[in-house]
């Protein structure tokens, strides 16, 4: 995201943020309020508003769905389900059952687990790469041994 005006429409106040600043330091802390030219943090290390020119990256951790746990701690379960209905399998309990239990023990387990992962950090703004100073500079070079010219490209 390009522009600061639109960081409005990707966070709210009470949202939890990583603000890199100009200097490189990253400040974690609850957004108190998005003006258009900065951004207002309370509580964290932040100072209470951070101008918009000494911005260079909004960060916010992202939750991962609680699906796919869910669905992986089901499948162990109704592994295990089956593993333990074979081998009960002389007494004449129900397999089906066995493998529901398990699988619902399981997704409870699997959807904890992926609610414990801290998601990741994603960037919700980043400030344009500053455009990099072309220099140019050519002097002439005169020595008791040498004639010449210096010639300095610097990006």
């Amino acid at each position: 995201m390009a522009s600061f005006d639109l960081l409005k429409t990707r966070l709210k106040p009470g949202d939890t943020v990583w603000v890199t600043d100009a200097k490189g330091r990253e400040i974690k802390g609850r957004i108190a309020a998005i003006e258009p030219s900065a951004l207002a943090l309370k509580g964290g290390q932040g100072g209470p508003t951070i101008r918009a020119d000494d911005i260079r990256a909004v960060r916010q951790r992202t939750r991962d769905s609680l699906r796919n746990g869910t669905l992986i701690g089901f499948g162990a379960g109704l592994f295990v389900g089956a593993v333990a209905s074979a081998a009960n399998a002389e007494g004449g309990g129900s397999n089906a059952g066995w493998c529901l239990m398990f699988g619902g023990i399981g997704a409870g387990l699997g959807a904890l687990v992926d609610r414990l992962i801290p998601g990741e950090k994603r960037d919700v703004y980043r400030a344009p790469a500053p455009i990099p100073a072309f220099r140019f500079s050519l002097a002439p070079v005169v020595t008791p041994h040498m004639k010449g010219v210096r010639l300095l490209l610097s990006f």
